[in-house]
């Protein structure tokens, strides 16, 4: 399904989807949504890069390999549990601290760093299935 009309409007989705999964993960922790639900969306507007424009043009379009954008984000959410230890709090219990930037405060959290850590990994998975199959269908 390589028509002119795809493959133009593509990128635009794309750019809007990838966009519209930020938002959804930036506000999940308060409200329903957050780094799954938005990792999803990612992984489709990937999807839906893929098939109009092809796997190569979505490998250079994320830099990184899908897999690495999965262990990182792994990481990352490890590392949002562990610094609950350090705490002196159970395990994966939520850190919050207020530093002011330029005269604003802003929250900040482990939670939201277990979040992009979920986003990333789903991100990657999904992604990496996705652009498997992809390469796979065009053999």
């Amino acid at each position: 399904m390589r028509t002119v009309i795809f493959r133009s409007i593509a990128p635009f989705l794309t750019s809007l989807m990838v966009l519209f999964s930020i938002f959804v993960l930036l506000r999940g922790h308060n409200e329903p949504g957050g780094g799954f639900i938005g990792g999803l969306i990612a992984a489709s507007a990937l999807a839906i890069y893929g098939i109009a424009c092809g796997v190569a043009a979505v490998r250079r379009a994320i830099y990184f390999h899908p897999m690495a954008l999965s262990a990182f984000g792994l990481f990352m959410a490890t590392v949002a549990g562990v610094l609950s230890v350090f705490a002196s709090v159970p395990f994966m219990s939520g850190l919050w601290t207020y530093p002011v930037i330029f005269g604003v405060e802003l929250a900040l959290s482990s939670v939201l760093v277990f979040d992009v850590g979920v986003y990333l990994v789903v991100v990657g998975a999904i992604g990496s299935i996705a652009l498997g199959l992809e390469e796979g269908d065009r053999d």
